[in-house]
């Protein structure tokens, strides 16, 4: 009865220091961030984040269960074993959702060079002696190529309505990025109640964008090829098995209850381990807290 007290002891003190470690993952501005945004607004802001913003997330979904169906179909064709044809549509009907995330991915490391350059043009606009609206506008003309059609639309709408708050918000929406989210709240703070620190807190803004850029860097040239190896060692076994469907002695084996449990196993086998891979090897991203 002793040790068996002792064994309880020590399961709870595991179960809590694994519940800690867990806990502390999550910051209290990401964990609130993650409570006020459902999926439905955090896959738009995925979905203007990666280009597409004239794609709902119903219709992102609708392509990822029409893309699972055809995989289906087509490796049932193929193979004649359900579990097989289960298994690869469902990573079919992964693929539209893991090529949206990759997209924004890279267009987020590409922005996140450019924005240093957007605020030292703003400072520089504002110690020239221009208005709020004419130094956005202005980067609408002379900013980084892939920001400028978002400023121009923000110069028309302030043109055509005169209203500087919304235009703003507008231009937020449409970005849909944490560092613009800081950027528009200072501006909009500024314009309306006023203040001459803006200009110190654009250069701070600027040294604190390049340092954190120079920091990622590094750290994603050390790692990256480290997730590379681990995407590749998940993928191998099933490029394999894609292999083997077109043999139909070797697809026999699948349409037995013990063939099934093989695949079963190896799906989630998978699935905790590429999970495992983007938790292990994920740099920290900035939620969007000004929302």
């Amino acid at each position: 009865m002793a040790w068996g007290a002792e064994g309880v002891a020590l399961g709870l003190l595991l179960g809590a220091g694994l519940f800690c470690l867990w806990w502390s993952m999550w910051s209290d501005e990401q964990a609130s961030a993650r409570r006020s945004a459902g999926w439905y607004v955090r896959w738009q802001d995925t979905l203007v984040q990666a280009g597409v913003e004239s794609v709902s997330p119903l219709a992102l979904a609708l392509v990822c269960v029409g893309a699972a169906a055809a995989a289906v179909g087509v490796l049932l064709a193929i193979s004649g074993a359900p579990a097989i044809a289960v298994c690869f549509g469902a990573m079919a009907g992964f693929a539209p959702v893991a090529f949206v995330r990759h997209r924004a991915e890279r267009r987020r490391a590409d922005l996140r060079e450019l924005w240093p350059d957007v605020v030292d043009n703003l400072s520089s606009a504002i110690r020239a002696g221009l208005s709020l609206p004419e130094a956005l506008a202005q980067v609408g003309e002379r900013g980084p190529e892939a920001l400028r059609a978002q400023f121009k639309r923000f110069a028309e709408d302030y043109q055509a309505t005169g209203r500087f708050s919304e235009s703003l918000l507008a231009l937020k929406d449409r970005l849909a990025d944490p560092v613009a989210d800081r950027l528009v709240e200072a501006l909009r703070i500024t314009r309306e109640v006023g203040g001459s620190d803006l200009g110190r807190l654009l250069r701070t803004l600027s040294g604190f964008l390049r340092e954190d850029l120079r920091t990622r860097g590094e750290l994603q040239a050390r790692q990256s090829w480290t997730v590379t190896a681990a995407r590749l060692a998940v993928a191998a076994p099933w490029a394999v098995l894609a292999l083997l469907s077109t043999r139909p002695g070797a697809v026999a084996a699948y349409n037995q209850p013990a063939g099934i449990l093989v695949l079963a196993v190896g799906a989630a086998s998978s699935l905790v381990a590429y999970r495992l891979m983007l938790r292990i090897g994920r740099l920290p991203e900035e939620e969007r807290v000004l929302r």
